[in-house]
């Protein structure tokens, strides 16, 4: 049986710049089923997750909806909900955790979403995250068949095996990259790689360093950013999770108004004080491909390197 992710990885779709753009995540636990649109069909009040969706993409961040691995038809609803707030920003990646009771979810709508730089206090109940890795894997298959076939067995062996705090998250973009991952603090999304691979990825992300291979991006860079980011990883090696920070993303000619040839110039900074100078194509030119399972096919958007100058080195931030 044909699927998107079986379609896209069969045409060698390309992997990197396809994350979702967030500087800003924020998770709720909400166990029993999902629908479509989680955060709105589920068992979490749908004018909440509403509010909380539009309060957080005001500002750059997105809202999920996780669950542990397992069964969740005839989950009864949880007496508490185990709420994380992260940040994805380089020099600025933190994990906020707080336990709400099931009816005190609505204290979420006092989030300042426009002031969150450097990890501020967020009140009572709120602490530093210090555990393992947060494991995010997308299993809503009423989003997407793919997330559940493909997802949801890699969730249930990563939570066997250990060594991550793995949850079952609602969506976090590209059903045809199955199965997709998100991993907390950095913020960098993966997709098609099975559990062995995972593993090796939550190992240097609690060592503080990230793995190219099978990545996507990392969500707090639009996608221009995301690709120039592992672009230059790839040519230097750097590994280290802070080392670089996109400083400036330009288009070059109206891309969006050619969405055919149109360019980007993306300066990567090291923290050493290198620089690079990334210019990338933004082009359509691969072969139509389904977003998502019952999909018509379409040509979708891609990001290929054109060129990777280093520039004159700055002084170190």
């Amino acid at each position: 049986m044909s699927t998107c992710a079986t379609a896209s990885q069969a045409l060698a779709e390309p992997l990197a710049g396809t994350a979702a753009t967030a500087r800003t995540w924020l998770l709720i636990e909400q166990p029993g089923p999902w629908g479509n649109k989680a955060l709105t069909e589920s068992r979490l009040d749908p004018e909440l997750g509403q509010a909380l969706d539009a309060a957080a993409a005001a500002h750059g961040g997105r809202v999920a909806l996780i669950r542990r691995p397992g069964r969740h038809a005839d989950s009864p609803p949880t007496a508490q909900h185990q709420v994380f707030l992260a940040r994805t920003v380089p020099g600025d990646s933190w994990v906020r955790t707080a336990v709400l009771p099931g009816n005190g979810l609505g204290a979420l709508r006092e989030l300042d979403f426009a002031a969150l730089d450097g990890a501020p206090a967020l009140g009572p109940g709120w602490r530093p995250y210090e555990g393992d890795p947060l494991a995010l894997v997308c299993t809503n298959g009423k989003r997407d068949r793919c997330c559940a076939l493909l997802g949801r067995p890699l969730a249930a062996e990563l939570e066997a095996s250990g060594g991550a705090n793995v949850w079952e998250i609602t969506h976090i973009g590209g059903h045809r990259f199955a199965p997709t991952l998100l991993v907390l603090p950095y913020g960098y999304a993966y997709g098609r790689l099975g559990a062995p691979a995972v593993k090796g990825v939550l190992d240097a992300v609690r060592d503080g360093h990230v793995l190219t291979d099978g990545c996507r991006g990392r969500s707090a860079w639009d996608r221009p950013g995301q690709a120039a980011d592992l672009a230059v990883r790839e040519r230097t090696g750097e590994t280290r999770t802070h080392a670089l920070t996109v400083r400036t993303v330009r288009a070059v000619g109206a891309v969006r108004a050619r969405p055919e040839g149109g360019r980007w110039s993306v300066t990567v900074a090291h923290m050493d004080g290198r620089r690079w100078r990334v210019t990338l194509a933004e082009s359509t030119d691969g072969p139509p491909v389904s977003a998502s399972c019952g999909a018509a096919p379409v040509a979708q958007v891609r990001m290929d390197v054109v060129r990777i100058a280093e520039l004159p080195a700055a002084d170190p931030a």
